[in-house]
């Protein structure tokens, strides 16, 4: 049985997806939360997994939130770390503990569009697709080894809000598969790439300036 720890900052749906997805040998720990009125925690709690706080106003520093924040995750013992809208930036020690085994997913198809309002620099782009991405994350943001992708098309009268209902839909397919895969022992990790057995040898996210045609 592998442990999982999922951090959220609001309404957590990506943390539900992988709790309906009832993954054979996985098991959720624990659901943490930077933020004390996050939504997602009541479901958590519905659901009988363990929650957990700790606020981020209350830390000096990211530095400190952050060795606070890896000692409440330790003391589950993950086996996987999965950010499921958890808005925030982590220290290069944090992600370096947790390296190879915390996953992150990104409303784009990285390398494009890395950090925030992703859909409505799609739309500003003109791009003919859109999507997300699951990669493990690294010291570099968004610019971990990608696990999985799913991409939909951009529409003539799309606007971000229904551009990001599609998106949604596509993270809340993609990441509990991402895990399921994890948790089978089908990803490993060969150097800057994510190799998935009986998968897909997926390219790495790239820090350079994002193309912006497909």
């Amino acid at each position: 049985m592998k442990n999982i720890v999922v951090l959220i900052s609001g309404r957590g749906s990506n943390m539900e997806a992988i709790v309906r997805a009832q993954i054979p040998g996985a098991r959720i720990a624990a659901v943490i939360s930077n933020r004390p009125d996050a939504a997602g925690l009541e479901f958590a709690r519905s659901h009988g997994i363990a929650t957990g706080v700790l606020n981020h106003r209350d830390f000096s520093d990211r530095a400190a939130f952050d060795t606070r924040l890896l000692a409440l995750i330790d003391s589950h013992a993950p086996d996987l770390v999965v950010l499921a809208g958890f808005m925030r930036v982590l220290t290069q020690g944090f992600v370096e503990h947790y390296a190879g085994r915390l996953l992150n997913i990104h409303p784009s198809l990285l390398p494009s569009f890395p950090g925030l309002h992703t859909h409505a620099r799609a739309l500003e782009a003109g791009v003919g697709l859109h999507g997300a991405t699951v990669h493990f994350v690294t010291a570099d943001l968004d610019c971990g080894p990608i696990v999985i992708q799913a991409a939909v098309p951009v529409l003539p009268h799309d606007d971000e809000n229904a551009l990001a209902e599609r998106v949604l839909a596509q993270e809340h397919r993609i990441y509990p598969q991402a895990v399921r895969w994890f948790v089978e022992g089908r990803i490993r990790l060969d150097g800057q790439r994510a190799v998935v057995e009986g998968g897909t040898y997926m390219p790495s996210a790239s820090c350079v300036t994002p193309a912006l045609e497909y």
